[in-house]
């Protein structure tokens, strides 16, 4: 696998601008007659009920279709109480005549107080948001979406579709806990949004899930601050179908069944977010597992990572492109007083910088890293000919070899036993 290709990113997302504004264009000339009017509508003044009892799907599902009119859209309140749904709600905006539409003027739904109570059987989600236009400016606030286990995914984003875009749009204070899928799932052209204050607990598969279209799609620029992803019967957070441009930014994962986050691609950045005792699935310490997995790239930033049962390291990566860790630590305690900071390998282009960070590391496969201001002090280069972390004085790499001598060479060394030897080993 290639490190990612920052001038593909470009492009991708100048296309993806380009369209989604042509996408704004046409919707604005659609509109360019008619009188739009901000809204603020009561799911009450649709008959819900909100007593935990009475089935209020059809209610729910009435007062969401006016809200997400195209030519009329509108903040949806549902009040405080516990409604009960037996199917799916779906949110996709429709024009006139129930076509598909686009919209771009702010709706939403705001519901503190608010928990939708699952009795789906079907293995169909809670909440789905179907695009099947541009949409923008949506937030969903104050959700808390009880499951069951047996709906799929508690919370939908669905815009695996050539030339649909979701995006500038806003997850804030949602909770989604309990569900028979994924806690929440994005999938296709989502892009440029945020995710604020989220809980996604007690899932049977991964607390949130994020990728690119299988037939049309680039999700990026996602942003996550202050979310938690815990005891979700597979992953934290996963990155699925080559999706990377992802940020973390204080938030939690832990007592996952498997990986606290598994990032196939790679991650653009993690910061100041923790990973505790995931792997809960694990028979023992010696069969868990990091609490970060990932292939590819990344950056983190003041990460910290505890265990006291199963989780081994902060990180276990393939690193393809380069690795950048700075502040971060990995420790554990228990039967899991052997946990490290990280264990890396990767291909020979790759690269590893790790500063100021303390936890052991392992490295494999003669992949090596370099370490500044680590946990033993100095600074810590690549000893094998091979690295791409030697010591370079000027046009002059040093090297120690096979038998133990450090060598020199100006320019970079073909052999293990080439250059000259300055000294010995001991």
């Amino acid at each position: 696998m290639n490190p990612p290709d920052l001038a593909r990113r470009g492009l991708l997302g100048l296309a993806a601008g380009g369209m989604a504004s042509f996408g704004v264009a046409t919707a604005a000339a659609a509109t360019a007659n008619k009188a739009v009017r901000n809204r603020t509508i009561s799911s009450a003044a649709f008959g819900t009920v909100g007593d935990g009892v009475a089935d209020d799907t059809a209610a729910l599902q009435a007062a969401i279709d006016e809200a997400f009119q195209a030519h009329d859209p509108a903040m949806l309140v549902i009040p405080p109480g516990v409604y009960k749904v037996t199917r799916t709600l779906r949110i996709v905006p429709r024009a006139e005549g129930g076509k598909p539409a686009n919209i771009t003027r702010q709706s939403g739904i705001l519901a503190h107080g608010a928990r939708i109570l699952s009795r789906i059987g079907d293995g169909e989600p809670v909440l789905l948001l179907r695009c099947e236009g541009t949409v923008r400016f949506v937030l969903l606030e104050g959700l808390d979406i009880q499951g069951g286990g047996k709906e799929g995914h508690g919370l939908s984003l669905d815009c695996d579709r050539f030339g649909k875009y979701l995006y500038n749009f806003c997850l804030r204070d949602v909770v989604v806990q309990g569900c028979g899928g994924d806690g929440c799932r994005m999938i296709g052209n989502i892009f440029e949004a945020q995710l604020f204050n989220c809980y996604f607990r007690d899932n049977r598969g991964s607390g949130l899930v994020m990728g690119h279209g299988k037939t049309g799609g680039i999700l990026s620029s996602i942003h996550a601050f202050g979310c938690v992803f815990g005891q979700n019967g597979q992953h934290g957070a996963e990155l699925i179908n080559n999706a990377y441009d992802v940020g973390f930014h204080g938030c939690y994962f832990l007592l996952n069944r498997e990986f606290g986050l598994l990032a196939g691609n790679g991650c653009t950045l993690l910061s100041h977010c923790g990973f505790e005792n995931n792997h809960e699935g694990a028979p023992d310490f010696t069969r868990g597992d990091a609490g970060m997995k990932l292939q590819g790239f990344a950056t983190l930033v003041g990460c910290t990572s505890y265990s006291m049962h199963k989780q081994t390291y902060l990180l276990r990566a393939f690193v393809a492109g380069r690795l950048s860790m700075m502040g971060c630590t990995g420790s554990g305690g228990g039967s899991a007083k052997g946990a490290g900071l990280a264990k890396l390998s990767g291909t020979s282009g790759a690269n590893a910088v790790l500063v100021g960070c303390n936890g052991a590391v392992t490295y494999a496969d003669g992949f090596e890293g370099l370490e500044i201001g680590g946990a033993g002090g100095g600074i810590r280069f690549g000893s094998d000919w091979r690295s791409r972390n030697l010591p370079q004085l000027g046009e002059y790499r040093l090297w120690v070899s096979r038998d133990g001598k450090l060598r020199i060479k100006k320019g970079s060394p073909a052999a293990d036993d080439d250059g000259s030897p300055i000294g010995s080993g001991p």
